[in-house]
């Protein structure tokens, strides 16, 4: 049932390869704010989506199956072009980066085999308040990754030590995503060992 909640929904999806193609140059710096325009604006409509499904009373078995596989293919994109075109790299540990959002990708396959598993035995698990922040650190940490690169000279020196900000603040938000990511992925992965042979 194509709803506008829904409608939405498909927005995000489709406009996916048009974000990854503005992320594709780091260099592009109009291309990384137009970039993050369209994150905030994917985000936005992430909100209004669920919230008119309520509101209107029309959720849907197809939003329900569709809303959280947007947000994952957005953030697998992002994560992926990120990592590609080098975006997470940063002081002290370089590349290392990318292990946090290797952590992340691992951790929403994980957990979605894990969902379809457990909807076979007709258990559900509901989304903790952890996963919430989860969630909230993931798309901050994405966003000041892509702004940062908008900005690229949006910098200040502390120690002798020079650092784009909104870029520092994104590989720091990254890792506590990560760890975040951890401990919902146990928290789920201990519900489900629970109705496992």
């Amino acid at each position: 049932m194509l709803t506008l909640p829904n409608l939405l929904t498909l927005s995000r999806i489709v406009a996916v390869p048009l974000l990854a193609g503005l992320l594709w140059w780091p260099e592009w710096a109009l291309g990384y704010g137009l970039g993050f325009a369209m994150y905030c604006l994917m985000g936005i409509t992430d909100y209004f989506d669920g919230y008119l499904a309520r509101a209107q009373g029309t959720v849907s078995k197809l939003g329900v199956f569709l809303d959280p596989i947007a947000d994952k293919i957005m953030v697998a994109a992002v994560i992926l072009v990120l990592s590609a075109q080098g975006v997470l790299r940063g002081p002290f540990v370089g590349d290392l980066h990318v292990v946090a959002g290797l952590v992340i990708l691992v951790r929403e396959i994980a957990v979605s085999g894990l969902r379809e598993f457990l909807g076979g035995l007709q258990v559900s698990v509901p989304v903790s308040k952890l996963a919430k922040w989860k969630t909230t650190f993931q798309m901050v940490c994405l966003g000041a990754l892509i702004l940062g690169h908008a900005l690229p000279g949006w910098t200040m020196t502390v120690g002798g030590f020079e650092a784009n900000v909104p870029h520092t603040v994104g590989l720091t938000t990254l890792w506590g995503a990560a760890v975040l990511t951890v401990i919902t992925g146990w928290d789920y992965l201990r519900v489900g060992l629970r109705h496992m042979d």
